[in-house]
């Protein structure tokens, strides 16, 4: 009887920690499938954290200014007409109040308006583009200002005509290349919007002068 209950106790135990074991490997196997779980959860969170990020810089990157082709950067431009459109303004009302051809002063009021109004669509197209235009002339812009101004009567109108054709047909030549080399589509189109009315400042200035030397 002894012999015969020793072999049942040790079956019922083997059989206790076979299911144990059993328990055992199917709580792993969950944990492992959790874990798994939550990995590719965090991936997934990643992944998405990514390209949310790589399309918001996609959207920031839209209006950037590109680099011309030539070297001159589209930005370097609107800066430099900036400055230029301010001097022009400041010896427009310069020129309308002192000058003392009636031609002359005429020429400098046609200065302030257009150049007023270019200079507001400039700044607008500079804050989209983050860029930081100069709050009044610069460099020889600045300069140009300060002889003028140190000149009276007929020496200011012939030094003041002098520089206006001068000054134009350069202004000329940077906007025909920058409407026509330009990266910016905007700064582009404002070049392209100008020109016209820088040619025919050109055009004037060139006529008064002319009269002037007969």
């Amino acid at each position: 009887m002894k012999k015969l209950v020793f072999p049942l106790c040790l079956a019922a135990f083997l059989t206790l920690e076979a299911c144990n074991s059993n328990q055992g490997s199917d709580n792993a196997s969950s944990d492992t499938t959790a874990t798994t779980t939550e990995t590719s959860t965090t991936n997934s969170t990643t992944a998405t954290t990514v390209d949310t990020n790589r399309n918001n810089n996609a959207s920031n990157d839209t209006n950037a200014i590109s680099s011309n082709t030539n070297g001159a950067a589209d930005g370097d431009f609107m800066i430099e007409a900036a400055s230029g459109g301010m001097m022009e303004v400041e010896l427009g009302k310069t020129a309308s109040a002192n000058a003392t051809s009636a031609k002359v002063k005429e020429f400098g009021r046609m200065m302030v308006t257009d150049h007023t109004k270019a200079n507001t669509e400039l700044k607008a197209i500079a804050g989209k583009k983050n860029v930081t235009l100069p709050a009044a002339p610069a460099g020889k812009h600045q300069t140009h200002i300060d002889e003028l101004k140190a000149k009276n009567g007929a020496d200011f109108d012939k030094a003041y005509v002098d520089m206006m054709v001068d000054d134009h047909k350069e202004d000329v030549s940077k906007f025909q290349d920058e409407a026509k080399n330009g990266k910016d589509p905007d700064v582009k189109a404002f070049a392209s919007k100008t020109l016209p009315v820088l040619q025919k400042h050109l055009k004037s200035i060139q006529a008064i002068q002319e009269g002037m030397k007969k």
